[in-house]
């Protein structure tokens, strides 16, 4: 029987379908362009390849096309009556994930982990912040996610795509040296992995390697493949770099040219929250405001988000904060509080709680930014993402404590960021003292 590249069985005779499945999955894997047509390819070669038809139901999944992705996830549990139990089980739990029913996909992951280890594609949407544990709205996600990759480290070895994501964990626990050293192997056994590229920037800015990230990130951003689902948010990190390090023009350029709406075929998730974040972390870093960009992103979200998602709820209030539109924070804030009363978030009230910080922050009321957000800071897990982006959150009160003249509140800040984790990552922040 045909078997994948970690070794599991394949309900396919194609040797032509098995080598483009492979292909496709490795793409999606990587952050590479191409899935969608790497992956046709392979369903025209075995239509009845069950498993070509889940990973092709993903890729439209992750690109935000819901209504495609539950068909071909209809057609790809069909077709898995006939596959093997493996398959069956790898389909089921990509079912419960394209339906949204994300704890359950969870618990069938563990449960099938523990047959097959090495069932990558499925340990794949449990991994990262945007993943099923990084999307749980949990305090210690992030502990979570280590406890949940650690042990799965013996089944893959050297293998390029568990080295990028297992060093991502140890990235946010802490272990930067050891992050690093995986990830840049991961980067040498594929060059092209944008995944691991994320990964290692991510670490030097962890590790406050300014200098490393912003070499690292000059030669792979603009090599890396415009069609790769990281595009944007590759880019979002060099333009983050370029500023920190006061290349305004060519952090401004980077941004404008791969980040915001109409420039980049990135997930609107993406699109949205790095466009957002950008914009208002440059404001904050002393750039003056670009009303044009924020309408752009505006207009964006009020296109592609109808409901609420962790993480997008806590950027939501940033365009109509910079814009000056009230009468929407305020909207906003109202709809986040009663999805929250009813337990419909993840993150519970913190969206909103972020929101009602950045339309103080708008007005320059800084002690009632401080206000709001100091007690809230030790929940900054429960958002999603990684820590770099929840940064956009320590930003703020950081230039909140700066603009009021309580220096040695940022201070404490700071300090206590170095303690927990030996965070040194460096805060565009106009006035804040190095």
């Amino acid at each position: 029987m045909l078997t994948d590249r970690y070794g599991n069985e394949l309900t396919t005779t194609s040797e032509k379908a098995r080598d483009l499945y492979v292909d496709g999955v490795d793409r999606m894997l990587a952050g590479d362009g191409g899935v969608g047509v790497v992956l046709d390819a392979a369903i025209e070669a075995d239509p009845d390849f069950a498993l070509a038809h889940v990973a092709r139901a993903r890729h439209d999944h992750l690109l935000a096309r819901g209504r495609e992705a539950r068909r071909r996830m209809e057609s790809a549990s069909t077709l898995a009556r006939d596959a093997t139990a493996r398959e069956q089980r790898h389909t089921e739990i990509y079912a419960a994930i394209i339906s949204g029913d994300i704890p359950r996909s969870l618990n069938l992951t563990r449960e099938h982990l523990a047959q097959h280890p090495r069932d990558a594609f499925v340990v794949a949407p449990a991994s990262g912040v945007f993943g099923s544990i990084g999307f749980s709205g949990r305090i210690g996600r992030f502990e979570e996610q280590r406890a949940f990759l650690d042990p799965l480290a013996t089944h893959y070895g050297e293998d390029w795509w568990f080295l990028t994501v297992h060093a991502f964990a140890l990235a946010e626990t802490g272990e930067w040296k050891r992050a690093r050293t995986l990830a840049e192997r991961a980067i040498e056994w594929r060059p092209t992995n944008a995944h691991a590229a994320h990964t290692l920037a991510h670490v030097l800015y962890e590790g406050g390697a300014d200098t490393d990230a912003l070499d690292f990130l000059t030669g792979f951003a603009p090599n890396a493949d415009r069609d790769g689902i990281l595009h944007c948010h590759i880019w979002w990190h060099y333009a983050l770099v370029l500023m920190t390090a006061g290349h305004i023009d060519a952090a401004w350029e980077a941004f404008t040219q791969n980040c915001l709406p109409g420039t980049t075929t990135s997930p609107a998730i993406n699109v949205f929250t790095d466009a957002s974040s950008f914009l208002w972390r440059a404001e904050i870093a002393g750039i003056e405001r670009d009303t044009a960009s924020w309408e752009a992103v505006r207009e964006h979200y009020e296109a592609s988000f109808r409901n609420p998602i962790v993480f997008v709820d806590c950027h939501a209030a940033l365009p109509y904060a910079a814009l000056g539109d009230h009468e929407t924070v305020t909207a906003t804030i109202a709809v986040l509080d009663e999805l929250s009363e009813q337990g419909r978030l993840p993150a519970g009230g913190f969206g909103a709680t972020a929101a009602r910080a950045y339309a103080a922050f708008a007005d320059a009321r800084w002690a009632e930014v401080i206000d709001t957000l100091e007690p809230v800071m030790m929940e900054l897990p429960r958002i999603g993402g990684s820590r770099a982006q929840s940064d956009l959150v320590t930003n703020t009160l950081l230039a909140a404590y700066v603009n009021d003249g309580r220096a040695e509140a940022a201070a404490a800040l700071l300090d206590r960021e170095h303690d927990d984790l030996g965070r040194a990552p460096a805060h565009a922040v106009a006035g804040l003292a190095a």
